[in-house]
């Protein structure tokens, strides 16, 4: 099992940036494949980014890419998101999940954080 706590979120303006954190526990996150999923008003959930158990290897959506960076620290059990660059279309509540495959796909995804919001205004 492995629980997860983001944090970061807030209240910004376009072009500048923030970055998120996503505090794991439990044994197994070392091993565990990490994902960043968004929800704005009105929308669907949607993929951001993943990172594999390693950090090997990392994808990003479309709409992210180059302005979105995710790493991890295993030794502190922790995700992180770094977005740059932020539009207002950014604004949505993100989530960061565990799974046991490096997928951009939601349903593959068994642990789930809280949430956390961000902002952006124009």
């Amino acid at each position: 099992q492995v629980q997860l706590v983001e944090s970061g979120g807030g209240l910004v303006q376009a072009g500048d940036s923030l970055r998120l954190s996503c505090a794991a526990s439990g044994r197994t996150f070392s091993s565990t494949n990490m994902g960043w999923f968004r929800q704005g008003p009105g929308k669907e959930r949607e993929f951001v980014a993943a990172i594999n158990w390693l950090g090997s290897a990392t994808g990003y959506a479309s709409s992210v890419q180059g302005r979105f960076t995710i790493s991890r620290d295993n030794v502190k059990n922790t995700v992180y998101l770094q977005m740059n660059s932020l539009k207002p279309e950014d604004t949505a509540v993100y989530y960061c999940a565990g799974s046991t495959t490096f997928s951009r796909m939601s349903d593959r995804y068994n642990y789930w954080g809280q949430g956390t919001q961000v902002t952006v205004s124009s």
